[in-house]
């Protein structure tokens, strides 16, 4: 019989690993040694702590290869410019009135093409900042439609937690992505509601933080539009190859991302004409793509901690007691892990990982199961003791105190996403 470690040992271990990212050790060291600490407290031995660490991690090897595989497309989107042009295009085309419904849908689709939510609002926030400089609108509103729209793209995009989602609960990506579609669209909605409200308040952008922001040296060397949206077009045809094919009859073209990804990404690589640049860019890649599976892999010690904890079984029966519907175990399973972790994607793996047998043990459909645990970890991804908090900051150069302030307002966005997704995949 396997041993069952106590679920407070679980929370220690967590509260651990949070504590020491916010002192700022390296997430991965931090993730795993609050494991061991929490596998130790709930009375395991050495032998058995590390026997958790490696099933843990193990259970995250599907997902860090195809996040492998995406870092190809993820270092063309973003090294040759196509990103960039994609944001100027749509920023471009919205008249002056529609400014902040553009920069959100700029970094809705920017992240939807597989662009990390961070360097989509890095890639945005240059032209948000001429744009509130010239509308007079604060800081802290073009940070709203910077992160709610990316919160939007982040959910259906190829990117690291949408691939951890379907891997998590045995669905292809696509069919994350589609799923995610209408919560984020809803969410798109509910971030310009918001930005616009707070658009007069706060710290307005100055004229010399725009020119000082301003940055037309890559101008020339950006990609047509049309080039710009081949890769990702590509990307999202061919994954749909599959579900399209059982809808007529046609099996074998299940095209799993793992192949996709890089396959779409390479030829972009070559209508944008730079197949000389094939070495940097997929080095640029991986490069970006480490950090995140150096997190998942100590994302999945600490889950294989939760996993191996009672912790599941007694939120459930917290949730019984308390007459909540077993329903709300998926979002709440993502709000809380995506908070815990201040990561999308390290607290859909966590969540998953830890509460994914439980989620399916109430009925629901492993479709409906991924899609509202992934909505759920985006609700309070944006905590201090996370990379995006800080990186969002940085972009428009605003203070810690004014990024505080917009917490709240990025939670409501989150929230209506996950409660969309509740609605749609859990009630109706």
């Amino acid at each position: 019989m396997e041993m069952v470690i106590p679920w407070y040992s679980a929370i220690i271990g967590l509260a651990l690993a949070i504590v020491l990212i916010l002192m700022k050790l390296n997430p991965t060291y931090a993730l795993i040694f609050g494991a061991v600490v929490g596998c130790l407290v709930g009375g395991a031995d050495l032998v058995q702590t590390l026997n958790v660490l490696i099933s843990g991690t193990q259970s995250v090897m599907g997902t860090v290869i195809r996040i492998l595989s995406a870092g190809v497309f993820a270092g063309v989107m973003m090294e040759s410019g196509a990103a960039e042009t994609i944001a100027n295009f749509i920023v471009r085309k919205m008249p002056g009135t529609f400014s902040l419904f553009a920069l959100a849908l700029a970094t809705m689709v920017i992240t939807g093409v597989g662009v990390f939510i961070p360097v989509a609002v890095l890639i945005v926030a240059p032209i948000a900042l001429s744009v509130a400089a010239e509308n007079g609108y604060s800081k802290i509103a073009i940070l709203i439609a910077l992160s709610g729209g990316g919160k939007a793209g982040n959910i259906i995009s190829p990117n690291p937690n949408t691939i951890a989602a379907a891997e998590g609960f045995g669905i292809s990506t696509i069919q994350a992505m589609v799923g995610g579609l209408i919560p984020a669209l809803f969410g798109l909605w509910v971030t310009v509601l918001v930005a616009n409200a707070i658009k007069s308040k706060y710290t307005k952008v100055t004229m010399h933080e725009k020119e000082s922001q301003a940055d037309d040296t890559k101008q020339a060397s950006l990609p047509s539009v049309g080039k710009a949206f081949i890769a990702p077009v590509l990307a999202v045809v061919l994954l749909l190859l599959g579900p399209l094919g059982q809808a007529v009859g046609v099996t074998g073209l299940d095209f799993d991302s793992f192949y996709v990804l890089p396959i779409a990404g390479l030829i972009g690589l070559l209508i944008m004409g730079k197949s000389n640049k094939i070495l940097d860019f997929t080095k640029s890649g991986l490069d970006r793509m480490t950090p995140t599976i150096l997190i998942i892999i100590g994302a999945g010690a600490i889950g294989g901690l939760i996993t191996a904890s009672d912790l599941s079984t007694q939120i459930v029966t917290i949730m019984d007691t308390w007459n909540v519907p077993s329903v709300l175990l998926a979002p709440i399973s993502g709000i809380l892990m995506g908070a815990a972790t201040a990561s999308t994607s390290t607290g859909v793996i966590l969540a998953t990982g830890s509460f994914g047998p439980a989620i399916l043990q109430t009925g629901i459909a492993p479709l409906n199961a991924a899609i509202m645990v992934h909505t759920g970890a985006v609700v309070i991804d944006h905590l201090p003791h996370g990379t995006y908090f800080h990186v969002s900051a940085d972009a428009v150069d605003m203070s810690f105190a004014d990024r505080m302030k917009c917490i709240g307002y990025e939670s409501i966005i989150g929230l209506s996403i996950a409660t969309v997704a509740t609605i749609i995949y859990g009630i109706l």
